[in-house]
């Protein structure tokens, strides 16, 4: 289907038409001609960028007429139709031929290459080349003030000043005042199977109907003229027989039938709608007065300012069947809401329903920076997620911004359709973008909002989040793209050597403003939220002397054996020349408590510990870990820093910290730690604790409860509750884990070359079989067992495990 339309918005990649009844479509940036296509082929294969190929705003901009075509009509996501547009000239005129070109036709046309002496023209016709002359395009391009040249790509109305050749070379004008002058005729033998909309055609009368008029035109064609396109100023004196100049909107490709308008914005080519005040989008208007109501379409209003505007049926009441058509008598007056404006249709577009008068937010243009809004999920993608706000109204959530503890698998934590809290971080209107975060710090934050640099007065403090830390210090990322710096001296009270081991990207941070430099854009910040210390109080604070600490919670270092103590080695830190000591307890060699006990027997001093974390500086001696889950917890950033970061739902890994009678006591990486009653400790019925959990054991634990005021967490143990997925792929990672160690253990025990024993120890690999001799069967049925190939071990196995025999 052809239809006229009008440009009613720019991005990067598309434009979006406004067209007639109040309908919108899109043309992607593909479809505005082969040109300009190719010229963009060619910059994707470079990679770089080419120096005549402009983008779509330089070249349009809102408020052209276009004529396009009807590619594709499809239903979005949220059940409302998407049309797909072109204008390509080869689909638009894709009638015509080179023996139906005539002098003094209007066709569309895109520049294809500039030329010395004017401009190469695709107006889509195969087998005709059409040139525009220099002299003929100046006057345009004065107009339009957009560069001393048309751009490759650009669209042009174009009337045909010479035909030569039986139309294989044709001769055109972009000059104003022939393009607004021009005038299809029958003597330029236009056909049903190539009238173009935007054609303005001189029509006579021949019906007046409360929908509309009905017209002749070019002596052979009928056409329609809806009742919105009739001009206004003249609405009650149309007759039949009367002559009008009418402009083409739209060709239905079978039935033909052919729309006109007879609004004076569109009777001259070249020439724009009128367009309404970005300011009255979302306007009330206490009473409207009806001027007329069509039971089929819906009414049309005469506003407050004296303009018309029109209701469609489905905006005129909550539902049909509650419509009233005798409340829309004329002169009735409603209270209503301005949604839009159809350029296309020169009105406002208006809605009655009490639900839309009453919203927040009608566009985004009513959302503001910090405000915390109501969302609903409609898709989960690898970039985030996003969120519908209102009708129209579409924001994303970055990944980074999910929770104060970025989620692995953010599909299962949202499913689509749940009604979410968020607060806006961006809002550009005119890019329709909207950045929204779920970090519960910043939705809840009573802080002020820091959204442009001349609101950051030094003293100011406020919430933002880290975005980048590196040993210089921290950037940190405020509202509406305001960054500042944290400098190292500024990130805490003690040094801190390794900034990017201590902060993460995404962390939630409270800041202080130093100071501010609006025009340049500088800010400067600070952790460190106190007041300054006076020289006195420094001589009365100075600390114990203690280790210099220069290793933060989650760095990774190399480590060297010095003493093996009891339940713990000490350990020179490697990167420091062994100048810095720290301890590493036997319960933190391994993930597994059977394998502690064993790496603690085989490691001697001086050997050297690879990849070893720090886990905590809070004493005289730095303590490290060998845990490979936590470890991994910590680098993958499935960690809780602080209180305000606990939630419930968590799954978090960590190690018991002691044993009680009533329950177990689970420690965090960063110091933070809960409780799991015995009720939560295991899927089996629990007598003992002690039977269960033993000081030092990896667990992964889930957060049931906390209580903010007591600063408690309750957890949950139960593996059937503390599975983040696949927990058959878990099980035997784990066991992939186990016997990883197992094996790291033999070799350590081969080199140490000690006695017979330990060798034939090395040599039992998981699977190995043996021939045993049953020594002992006892109580709790288990069995012990001897052989030549175990001399001077003990070998048992549980009664599970004894395949049924009888013993």
């Amino acid at each position: 289907m052809l239809l006229l339309g009008c440009i009613k918005e720019v991005s990067d990649y598309e434009l979006i038409i406004s067209l007639p009844n109040g309908l919108s479509g899109f043309v992607p940036v593909t479809q505005i001609s082969d040109a300009y296509s190719k010229m963009l082929s060619k910059e994707v294969a470079q990679g770089e960028l080419l120096e005549d190929l402009h983008s779509l705003s330089d070249m349009y901009s809102p408020g052209i007429l276009v004529r396009c075509i009807v590619t594709s009509v499809e239903k979005n996501a949220d059940g409302r139709r998407s049309i797909k547009l072109s204008i390509n000239p080869k689909m638009v005129n894709k009638g015509l031929n080179s023996s139906a070109l005539a002098s003094g036709m209007l066709l569309s046309g895109f520049v294809s290459s500039v030329e010395d002496h004017g401009y190469l023209i695709d107006i889509g016709v195969n087998g005709t080349h059409a040139f525009l002359p220099r002299q003929k395009a100046q006057n345009y391009i004065k107009a339009v003030k957009r560069g001393s040249e048309l751009k490759v790509g650009q669209n042009l109305n174009c009337v045909i000043v010479e035909v030569k050749n039986e139309g294989r070379v044709v001769r055109l004008s972009i000059d104003r005042s022939e393009v607004a002058a021009s005038l299809a005729t029958e003597r330029q033998n236009w056909t049903l199977s190539n009238l173009l909309p935007g054609l303005v055609v001189k029509a006579r009368v021949q019906k007046v109907t409360p929908l509309g008029i009905k017209l002749n035109f070019l002596s052979s064609f009928t056409g329609i003229v809806d009742f919105i396109h009739i001009d206004p100023e003249k609405s009650m004196n149309y007759s039949p027989d009367q002559v009008v100049k009418a402009c083409i909107l739209c060709i239905h490709p079978t039935s033909k039938v052919v729309r006109l308008t007879l609004r004076q914005s569109f009777l001259h080519p070249g020439g724009s709608p009128n367009q309404l005040s970005s300011d009255r989008i979302g306007a009330v208007v206490e009473e409207a007065r009806v001027k007329a109501f069509y039971k089929q379409f819906g009414a049309i209003f005469e506003l407050d300012d004296g303009s018309l505007a029109f209701a469609r049926l489905k905006h005129l009441s909550k539902t049909r069947k509650s419509l009233k058509p005798g409340s829309f008598k004329t002169g009735c007056r409603h209270k209503c809401r301005i949604i839009g404006y159809s350029l296309m249709d020169e009105m406002s577009v208006l809605s009655l329903k009490y639900q839309i008068i009453e919203a927040p937010f009608l566009q985004y243009q009513d959302i503001h920076v910090g405000d915390v809004v109501q969302g609903k999920v409609f898709a989960v993608k690898p970039i985030g997620m996003q969120v519908k706000v209102a009708d129209g109204i579409k924001g994303l959530v970055p990944s980074m911004h999910l929770a104060d503890v970025i989620p692995k698998q953010p599909e299962k934590k949202f499913n689509i359709g749940v009604e979410l809290k968020c607060r806006v971080l961006e809002c550009n209107p005119a890019g329709k973008k909207l950045i929204l975060t779920l970090k519960k710090s910043l939705v809840q934050s009573k802080l002020p909002v820091l959204s442009n640099y001349e609101d950051a007065k030094p003293g100011l403090i406020t919430h933002g989040f880290v975005v980048c830390a590196r040993e210089f210090g921290c950037i940190v990322k405020f509202y509406n793209d305001v960054k500042g710096l944290v400098p190292k001296n500024e990130l805490s009270s003690e040094p801190i050597s390794c900034p990017d081991k201590v902060f993460h990207e995404g962390q939630v941070v409270k800041v202080m403003v130093l100071k501010c430099e609006p025009q340049q854009e500088r800010l400067l910040l600070s952790f460190k939220l106190s007041s300054n210390p006076t020289l006195e109080d420094k001589k009365e604070c100075t600390p114990k002397k203690k280790q210099e600490v220069k290793y933060q919670i989650g760095e990774m270092v190399d480590v060297k054996i010095l003493k093996k103590k009891d339940n713990v080695l000490e350990v020179s830190i490697l990167e420091d020349e062994g100048n810095v000591t720290a301890l590493i307890p036997t319960v933190h060699l391994s993930d597994f408590v059977a394998n502690c006990k064993l790496l603690w027997h085989c490691l001697q001093e001086g050997d050297v510990l690879p990849r070893v974390m720090c886990l905590s500086d809070k004493g005289e001696r730095i303590i490290l870990s060998r845990k490979s889950a936590v470890i991994s917890a910590v680098q993958e950033e499935q960690v809780v820093k602080s209180f305000s970061d606990i939630q419930p739902g968590m799954l978090l890994t960590g190690y018991v910290r002691n044993v009680m009678p009533f329950g177990v006591f689970v420690e965090f990486p960063f110091g933070m730690t809960g409780l799991a009653p015995k009720v939560s400790m295991s899927d089996k019925f629990v007598t003992d604790t002690k039977d269960h959990f033993v000081v030092g054991q990896t667990v992964i634990a889930k957060v049931t409860s906390i209580d903010e005021e007591k600063q408690r967490v309750l957890l949950n143990l139960k593996v059937s509750e503390c599975s983040s997925g696949d927990s058959a792929a878990e099980s035997f990672a784990l066991l992939n884990q186990y016997f990883k160690e197992l094996k790291e253990i033999r070799n350590l025990l081969r080199r140490r070359g000690e006695s017979s024993m330990v060798k034939g120890l090395c040599e039992l690999v998981p699977g190995k079989e043996l021939q045993l001799v049953v020594q002992d069967v006892k109580e709790d049925g288990s069995a012990l067992f001897s052989g030549s190939c175990v001399t001077g071990l003990t070998v048992t196995a549980t009664c599970y495990h004894l395949g049924g025999e009888s013993l």
